[in-house]
């Protein structure tokens, strides 16, 4: 990669446009070669700084995933709250690097194909430019909020999170794949790094190491792509990364569920771990509760049918019922039965599946306290009555609530000594 190439490349009307097309509302880093990066904050608005920057030895411009109202006013010294009132949205992006592009790929279109399992269409991939590539869904396509929280805030929480469901959710796959028990030694799939004001490389910049260039592709050609089109002299401008709709369509909305109901199961499956080794078991009763009208509200709502966190309520569901002394066989009878009132009903063998992870816990432990903010009061079935003021776990409840339905032991009224 020479000065002239360079020059040559940055030239390109149609390559200026896009660059900076992409740079709205975002911050920008701009690498000069071997100098390194100037300096941050910076932006671009105009299609002729490309040639100007590049005239001045810039090699390639990387931009945030972030969006913001004014990425100028970006400082090292903000905390949380102050980036999160800047910040005005989010793109999710999958970062995928790989010692060998083929092994890349092959993750590429799993990540796809767990896209499009999830209902996602408006997606985008891009070569990085070297042995990797970058998925991106645009903020347009996220839900307003996940779990009560506002979206634009889950930054960059939200992002690992996704990134780790969607590498749980490959893992198996990619292992059959690739003929090895931990595919992910192989390949690397970016989510401890995701960070406020992260950055990646920006579509149609090059790429220093390789010289070549960062290049959208179609997601169908991943398996076949070839790095020859990602030499300066053959690259096209038909293809868009991160295009966002001009309306929001909130098509992201179930794998945002999924995945964070996903985080919560694992959470509760540590807690549960934890409680079996001693520091904090129960036991189920004695004698099983089965009359359903006795169990918290939160229970019976919950057991009429979910639209979200159906996994995070099956975790709760299976505690709680074995703390009411039900046989695991009987809890996933009612689960399989639960499960048809949900309007997206999960895999049954999901269902089966955590049955038989409980069946290796020798002993019931309780569900999450009723003042948890990622449980009832998350999936939003906490409709406390006046008993529920009282109590602190939902297993509580129906003790309290039959001790009121039990008739009053008679009084014994002593016999008149006759006189």
């Amino acid at each position: 990669m020479n000065q002239l190439e360079l020059l040559k490349f940055y030239s390109r009307r149609d390559i200026q446009r896009e660059i900076v097309k992409i740079c709205k509302n975002r911050e920008v880093a701009i690498k000069y070669g071997e100098k390194g990066y100037g300096k941050r904050p910076d932006t671009l608005q105009f299609d002729n700084d490309i040639l100007d920057l590049a005239k001045k030895g810039a090699t390639s411009f990387h931009i945030s995933e972030e969006h913001w109202s004014d990425p100028l006013k970006l400082d090292v010294s903000m905390n949380k709250s102050q980036l999160d009132d800047l910040r005005i949205g989010w793109d999710f992006i999958i970062d995928i690097d790989s010692a060998s592009l083929e092994y890349s790929k092959i993750v590429a279109a799993l990540i796809t194909e767990a896209l499009t399992i999830h209902n996602m269409k408006n997606f985008s991939i891009k070569f990085s430019g070297n042995r990797g590539f970058h998925i991106g869904v645009p903020f347009s396509s996220f839900p307003g909020s996940i779990n009560n929280q506002g979206i634009k805030s889950l930054f960059p929480d939200g992002a690992k999170t996704l990134a780790a469901y969607l590498q749980h959710f490959i893992k198996d796959d990619l292992k059959n794949t690739l003929k090895v028990s931990d595919p992910f030694s192989l390949v690397d799939i970016d989510t401890l790094l995701i960070s406020s004001r992260h950055l990646f490389r920006s579509p149609f910049s090059f790429n220093e190491k390789s010289g070549l260039v960062s290049i959208p592709i179609k997601k169908e050609n991943i398996l076949d792509f070839n790095i020859d089109s990602a030499k300066p002299e053959n690259v096209t401008t038909n293809i868009k990364f991160l295009s966002d709709l001009e309306n929001e369509t909130e098509e992201a909305a179930s794998i945002f569920v999924e995945a964070f109901d996903w985080q919560s199961s694992q959470k509760i499956r540590q807690v549960a771990k934890i409680d079996l080794k001693g520091q904090r078991t129960y036991s189920a009763k004695e004698k099983a509760i089965f009359n359903e009208e006795v169990f918290p509200p939160c229970m019976q709502l919950g057991l009429k049918g979910l639209d979200d966190g159906k996994k995070r309520f099956i975790f709760i569901s299976i505690n709680f019922l074995r703390n009411m002394g039900w046989k695991l066989e009987d809890i996933e009878s009612r689960l399989l039965e639960w499960n048809k009132s949900n309007k997206k009903p999960l895999r049954d063998n999901y269902i089966s599946s955590q049955i038989d992870w409980f069946k290796k816990q020798s002993k019931a432990v309780l569900p999450p306290n009723c003042n948890h903010q990622g449980y009832m009061l998350g999936i939003g079935i906490c409709k406390p009555d006046h008993f529920c003021k009282s109590i602190k776990n939902p297993v509580s409840y129906p003790e309290r609530r039959l001790s009121t339905m039990r008739p009053a032991k008679p009084t014994k009224v002593k016999a008149s000594s006759k006189r």
